[in-house]
């Protein structure tokens, strides 16, 4: 049997791994032992699963999941799973990089604050779009959101009635749900047509791009606080700029936030 299976220290040696890692390995299905002993539980290996237990290793220093892991030692294509993994960790580089960016912004002009004013609007008519995703979508969300709204409106021969806007809730949840809108006078093939609500709201003027309009919902709930406000509704970002002819630091976002209004 020794010349046969190899026990699992010297398996573990050989494909540098830990005893502690393969026995994992094995509760989750991904590497079983060729055979277990049935008195003492001591886990053997073959020779020829080293090459499965080295690819294991490799791909987990790529921070490859262990699930995609075993896609790929089950026979699913490796460019499919893999090329998938790749996908998720570069968007999770870029959203890391717009973070590196904000952070920079903090150090630079410090905790943020924002001049607050308070304005009020009337009720309009409006077509939307909607999707939702989770926290880190959020971006991609309203960006596919403006695109299909911009379609809409383009395919339709519609001009709207000012910036475009986007709504997110106050409350956050695992899933985010983000509608755009377009004020127009009739039904756009593509949309759903709404009420954007009226009324009292604070609102607070951003410079600089949509990466960063945290900080200035930070500021203008930080004020609401202060002020004793109530809010109501949903945040609302109307988008001043085109960011198709504006550079991302020169474009403007006003942030609003409804609020109760005092008796």
């Amino acid at each position: 049997m020794d010349e046969v299976l190899m026990p699992i220290g010297r398996f573990a040696r050989l494909c540098r791994l830990s005893v502690k890692q393969l026995r994992h390995y094995d509760e989750l299905g991904l590497l079983r032992p060729a055979w277990v002993d049935p008195d003492s539980g001591y886990r053997y290996y073959r020779a020829d699963q080293a090459r499965d237990a080295l690819s294991v290793g490799l791909l987990r220093s790529l921070d490859v999941p262990l699930p995609a892991i075993g896609q790929v030692l089950a026979g699913r294509g490796i460019a499919e799973v893999l090329g998938g993994v790749r996908d998720r960790m570069e968007a999770d580089l870029v959203r890391r990089r717009r973070m590196l960016a904000t952070l920079d912004r903090v150090l630079t002009d410090g905790l943020p604050r924002a001049e607050v004013r308070l304005t009020r609007e009337d009720a309009r008519r409006v077509v939307v779009t909607q999707g939702a995703g989770g926290l880190g979508e959020i971006p991609a969300v309203t960006t596919d959101c403006v695109a299909r709204l911009n379609t809409a409106l383009a395919a339709a021969g519609e001009r709207p009635h000012g910036p475009l806007v986007g709504l997110f809730p106050l409350d956050i949840a695992d899933q985010v749900s983000v509608t755009v809108a377009a004020q127009v006078d009739r039904d756009v093939a593509g949309t759903t047509p709404d009420i954007l609500r009226g009324g009292l709201f604070a609102m607070a003027t951003h410079v600089g791009p949509y990466d960063q309009l945290s900080l200035t919902a930070h500021a203008l709930l930080a004020w609401i606080g202060e002020h004793g406000h109530v809010t109501r509704g949903d945040l609302r970002e109307v988008y001043i700029s085109d960011p198709r002819q504006t550079s991302p630091d020169q474009l403007v976002t006003h942030i609003m936030i409804g609020v109760e209004e005092s008796e």
